[in-house]
This record gives structure tokens, C-alpha cells and sequence, in this order.
């Protein structure tokens, strides 16, 4: 039996920043109405501190939060999967969307510590934010 609420999995590498802070804005745009998990593909030790900082600025918060390996019943279970970043790859069974979010990364540009941080954020607010969209639109309301 699927969740009656929609279901999304944030999964980048580390899950140290940009998972985590996709998932942390989706709880605070979604609140309880998407189930929302974060993973990675190769999880590292501990939270990206710029990444948190990031997130506290804007009221999201990812401070109780410790990096983890995708979850194989989870991922069966999930409605989506949103890959972060180019290095990330999930395979996903059968019936489960993968999509990838190819996000800003400043670095390239030249800007990094909080400013990088904020823009990786801002990007991701405003993937997510669309994405929630998707998952609870508006006119289904009755």
C-alpha cells in the first residue's frame, strides 16, 4: 500500500549538503503533508556547517540530521527519487520516478564559503518549491 501523502527521497553523494537541505526546505515549505527522506550514495561523516547555516538563515533546519546510505526498502517504497548534482545515480526499481536536479554549483564561478552556500540554497529553494507544486496542487483541494 502506498503513503496517502506523496513521498520524495533527496539523494546527492555525501548527504552532508545538498540532499539535506532539499529536504530540510521541503519540510518547512510541505510541513507534514510530504513525507520527505534524504540519503547518499557514498555518505560521508557529518552535516556540511555552511550547508545548516544556509538553511537556519531561511527558518529550515537540518541540525538533527546525520548523513546515510540510501535505504533499499525506502527507496522501494518512495513515490520520488531527486537526485542533486551530476555524481549521484540511484537505480531505482521498477515504478519509482528518478529525476536529477542539476543544481547551481558557484564554485565554478569563483564564489565560495557562505555566499556559494546561500546560492546552492536559493537554487534549491526554488526547485523545490516548484516540485511541491507538483506534488499538491492547488485546484486538488476540494
Amino acid at each position: 500500500m502506498t503513503s496517502p501523502r506523496p513521498s520524495v527521497l533527496f539523494v546527492c553523494v555525501r548527504n552532508g549538503g545538498k540532499s539535506q537541505m532539499a529536504a530540510g526546505l521541503m519540510r518547512k515549505a510541505a510541513g507534514d503533508q510530504v513525507e520527505v527522506h534524504s540519503a547518499g550514495t557514498n555518505p560521508g561523516e557529518k552535516i556540511n556547517t555552511l550547508s545548516a547555516e544556509s538553511l537556519a538563515e531561511v527558518g529550515a533546519d537540518m541540525s538533527g540530521e546525520n548523513p546515510k546510505p540510501i535505504d533499499p526498502d525506502l527507496l522501494a517504497r518512495v513515490d520520488l527519487v531527486v537526485t542533486l548534482g551530476r555524481e549521484a545515480t540511484v537505480d531505482a526499481p521498477d515504478g519509482v520516478e528518478v529525476r536529477n536536479w542539476d543544481t547551481d554549483e558557484p564554485s565554478e564561478r569563483g564564489i565560495d564559503g557562505p555566499e556559494r552556500m546561500r546560492l546552492i540554497r536559493d537554487d534549491i529553494d526554488r526547485r523545490v518549491r516548484g516540485l511541491l507544486d507538483e506534488l499538491l496542487p492547488v485546484d486538488a483541494e476540494v
